[in-house]
């Protein structure tokens, strides 16, 4: 009883008020069914300490310690909803900056296996239970220090990066399988969120500039 609580919310999390996300999500232009579905399912605030939780289906970021944040619910769906109108099969995808687990649950439904990448020890943890207690077993995690992704385990149909780089790493673009698809935001005090797309199996890169966000940067080097 008390874990079906926990899931469904009450108060501030309650059923009513992430209605009212959703409600904000259609109203700031989000159209896909799927992504708008899965955020309603999805529990934000179990991904947010106790004290937050409150707040989790506010249209806000919020910290998640270690100088990361809980992207906002715009974002989240928007970056997914740009990933499955891409066109692209989505058999292997990879993830930069696993975070609280948020995203990676939103988009572990829409992909065959999902990658990802997290350099915060204790992040990657809490992500890890918070995975597996919302069943989701299609996600392999890593920890690792390099910016530049998970090669070992590419090529990628696509890439979905939580943290911006100052400039789009080669390395990243060199890990996306034929006609893959990046969505990165880029930038330092000015920040585009940015669709590269692979043209074929060359090394022609097409580049769209989609519209300005805020994210925390990308860093290297593991925090345990």
């Amino acid at each position: 009883m008390l874990a079906n609580i926990l899931f469904q919310g009450v108060g501030m999390t309650s059923e009513r008020t992430r209605e009212r996300m959703i409600q904000r999500l259609i109203d700031q232009g989000i159209v896909n069914i799927q992504v708008l579905e899965r955020m309603r399912q999805t529990p934000r605030h179990l991904f947010l300490d106790e004290a937050l939780s409150h707040r989790a289906y506010e249209d806000t970021a919020l910290p998640i310690g270690h100088g990361q944040t809980l992207s906002q619910p715009y974002i989240v769906a928007r970056m997914t909803e740009i990933l499955l109108m891409s066109g692209v099969k989505l058999d292997r995808v990879l993830e930069i900056g696993t975070g609280s687990g948020y995203q990676t649950c939103i988009l572990a439904p829409f992909v065959k296996t999902l990658f990802s990448v997290e350099r915060i020890r204790p992040l990657q943890e809490k992500a890890r239970q918070r995975i597996r207690q919302l069943s989701v077993t299609n996600v392999q995690l890593t920890l690792a220090g390099s910016t530049f992704g998970w090669p070992t385990k590419g090529p990628y149909n696509a890439i979905l990066s939580a943290a911006a780089p100052s400039q789009i790493p080669h390395e990243l673009k060199q890990q996306l399988a034929p006609d893959g698809v990046l969505i990165i935001p880029v930038g330092d005090t000015e920040q585009s969120l940015i669709k590269v797309v692979r043209i074929g199996d060359s090394d022609h890169f097409e580049e769209t500039s989609i519209e300005p966000v805020r994210f925390v940067p990308l860093l290297a080097g593991v925090v345990r």
